[in-house]
């Protein structure tokens, strides 16, 4: 097993393809992490309570590590509602004196600085976000974008990287602790639904995934060609 950064890569016997720039990898796209800790399900309607964000980079050699985790605490919008049994499952307090929450439109400036940052270094038109269920991030974020009225998000409206879907096809797991377990990776549920602690298992498995296709497709494209040799 090869690797750094606590990505474990399959041991690929042959040399790699040509590398490809990270802005040519996701047809432009920068993958970052998103997860958010809400008062419920219904985006329009729930608050959103916290917000982690994890940037996708890559080496080199072409393979990806993630970067260490952006988060806030945030401020309920007026109105919102607070379902108690979300916060029996996230822990948060919204009251607590030391939460140092923003409000929405702070803490989107908060998220989205370094990620622009990042998209401008990687070359990059657009960041995607990338999610265990993402459609359930994304549609807080947007949720949160719409309210502020902000004007230069980032992300691609509703594209998304799911590792969910991704995790099914590679580990046959769909729930992240399962899926986090299958790639070999430690799980703590002490730390759960946490939105930082979430976020970077989210970003680990995320990275082992795409590094686990570009070493067997570095073996494919390798053996094609010396297989191709053979036959000349």
């Amino acid at each position: 097993m090869g690797g750094t950064g606590g990505i474990r890569y399959p041991a690929a016997m042959s040399e790699p393809a040509p590398v490809v720039s990270y802005a040519q990898r996701f047809r432009g796209f920068l993958p970052v992490v998103i997860d958010v800790e809400t008062g419920g399900f219904d985006s329009d309607r729930d608050a959103l309570l916290e917000i982690a964000a994890v940037i996708i980079r890559m080496d080199s050699d072409g393979w990806v590590h993630p970067e260490p985790a952006v988060s806030t605490h945030v401020v309920p919008f007026p109105g919102a509602n607070i379902d108690p049994r979300a916060l029996e499952i996230t822990g948060i307090d919204p009251t607590h004196p030391f939460r140092a929450a923003l409000d929405e439109k702070e803490a989107l400036d908060h998220i989205f600085r370094p990620i622009r940052k990042a998209m401008r270094a990687a070359d990059c038109q657009r960041a995607i976000l990338v999610g265990h269920n993402a459609s359930f991030d994304l549609g807080f974020l947007n949720a949160a974008i719409r309210r502020t009225g902000y004007k230069r998000s980032p992300f691609h409206l509703f594209s998304c990287f799911d590792t969910a879907t991704l995790a099914g096809l590679a580990y046959g797991q769909t729930v992240l602790s399962k899926a986090v377990a299958a790639a070999g990776f430690d799980w703590n549920s002490n730390e759960a639904h946490s939105a930082v602690y979430d976020t970077e298992q989210t970003a680990r498995l995320f990275c082992s995934i795409v590094n686990r296709w570009k070493a067997m497709d570095d073996v494919y494209r390798n053996s094609a060609s010396a297989n191709a040799g053979v036959a000349a």
